[in-house]
């Protein structure tokens, strides 16, 4: 069982940046592979970025490339989500999965979820 626990959302302005955190239990962590989804209102949950287990492949979407970077720090178990230059399109709550192998941009592949955490960006 593998649990996920985000943190770091919150209001900023247009232009500016949040770093987002997701906090991973077990002793395997090193081995999951890592995605960052988000979800605005009335929308699918869509894809962000993914990370290997490794950290050495790296995917963003197509919307958030120059502007987002996804990281791991396999020793905190933790996985990190940088946004700079956030729009107001940004507005969504995110969440981190893992499904324990692999990484997909398919959100209905993923077992384990986190809670989310709101990011708001005012314009």
């Amino acid at each position: 069982q593998v649990q996920l626990v985000e943190s770091g959302g919150g209001l900023v302005q247009a232009g500016g940046s949040l770093r987002l955190s997701c906090a991973a239990s077990g002793r395997t962590f090193s081995s999951y592979g890592m995605g960052w989804f988000r979800q605005a209102p009335g929308k699918e949950r869509e894809f962000v970025a993914l990370i290997s287990s490794s950290g050495g492949s790296t995917y963003y979407t197509d919307s958030v490339k120059g502007r987002f970077t996804i990281s791991r720090d396999n020793a905190k178990n933790t996985v990190y989500l940088q946004m700079n230059s956030l729009k107001p399109e940004d507005t969504a709550v995110y969440y981190c999965a893992t499904r324990g192998w692999g990484i997909s941009a398919n959100p209905r592949s993923y077992d384990y979820w986190g809670q989310g955490t709101q990011v708001t960006v005012s314009s």
